[in-house]
């Protein structure tokens, strides 16, 4: 266990390494209660959403979900969100468990003006996922209505294992995979019932050591690391979040749209590491043997059965050789397009 944004967590249950492989061939399964669930309300929702978020959630449709993030005035990123809409008038905003108070507190800021209800259900909701390609066997016959044909970034209500839940195809591994938003009180329920119907299948619990190798295979990024208040989406790659063609204003438009025109400060890399050396967080990256960057992600690939990392890279650097800065050892590494992993479809 470890302590994470004021939560005890799972670190790894047994064997990290076998928990990353469980859902790259089977199904792992995941306890992200830790996460923050905002619900926004009301027939004003969607327009406050659209002037608070940078995406366009007013054209949702009931039962989609769409990525997004919530920006500062001048661009930085507050925190990248997934939102369901569950009804016509009913937002569910998932946030990253270290900034749920902040993305609570800017909501119920940006919806003034608008006909909206800010509430903070973080505390009455509890949160499974089932990630692998063997997760749709397992909890259809589990799930009522049928999920067969789900689409991803969807999402309805139903039950699973006879408890009320929000079941949404939805997921943080580069993997198929369901999330199970529920009551705490019914969550052991869920997760035994989840458990037992996976195991002739190979699912086991998987911890947050696995989830960090599988959202890097992935490319997939992570406040506090790809993301954060002196980055814009735009230096991540994830510019398509910033949707300009919506109607009305929204916060940190006039910023990011100067941002698309100049250009990104820098871009985020993918790194391959030619030894069995890990490049970490922080460490230092050269370009032909000047300082060019920094890690923001690095660990040993279960898929790849090498190190990767992700970086940033300060300028353009197309044709050099690259390294990184490993206690004071220059350790050759690869460029490398992202994601470094993309399942079968």
């Amino acid at each position: 266990m470890t302590s994470f944004a004021g939560w005890q967590m799972p670190l790894r249950y047994g064997s990290e390494i076998a928990e990353h492989q469980a859902v790259r061939h089977a199904a792992g399964l995941f306890d992200l209660s830790h996460m923050g669930e905002i619900e926004v309300t009301g027939p004003g929702a969607g327009a406050a959403l659209d002037y608070a978020l940078t995406g366009s959630l007013a054209a949702l449709a009931p039962g989609r979900a769409r990525y997004t993030m919530m920006c500062a005035a001048d661009g930085g990123v507050v925190d990248d969100l997934v939102v369901y809409r569950r009804g016509e008038q009913e937002f569910l905003v998932v946030a990253n468990a270290s900034n749920t108070a902040t993305v609570a507190a800017e909501l119920h800021g940006r919806a003034a003006g608008h006909d909206a209800v800010i509430t903070d259900a973080t505390g009455e909701t509890a949160l499974i996922a089932i990630q692998g390609p063997a997760a749709a066997g397992i909890i259809a016959p589990l799930t009522a209505p049928d999920i067969a044909g789900m689409k991803y970034y969807s999402g309805a209500s139903g039950t699973v294992a006879g408890f009320p839940a929000w079941v949404a195809r939805t997921g943080y591994t580069g993997e198929d995979g369901f999330e199970v938003y529920c009551r705490p009180a019914d969550a052991v329920g869920v997760w035994e019932a989840l458990t037992a119907a996976g195991a002739p299948a190979g699912l086991i619990p998987a911890g947050l050591a696995a989830r960090d190798t599988l959202r890097l295979e992935a490319g997939m990024p992570l406040y506090g690391n790809e993301l954060g208040p002196d980055i814009t989406p735009f230096e991540a790659g994830l510019g398509r979040v910033v949707k300009f063609d919506k109607p009305g204003d929204f916060v940190g438009r006039s910023a990011l749209a100067g941002r698309a025109s100049a250009g990104p400060r820098q871009r985020l890399i993918g790194l391959t590491m030619h030894s069995r050396r890990i490049a970490r967080h922080g460490y230092p990256v050269f370009a032909d043997g000047a300082e060019a960057g920094t890690v923001t992600s690095g660990a040993p690939s279960p898929t790849l059965g090498r190190p990767i990392a992700m970086a940033y890279l300060a300028a353009a650097a197309d044709g050099a050789v690259f390294s990184v800065g490993i206690r004071g050892e220059a350790v050759p590494a690869e460029l490398t397009d992202l994601p470094f992993y993309s399942r079968s479809r």
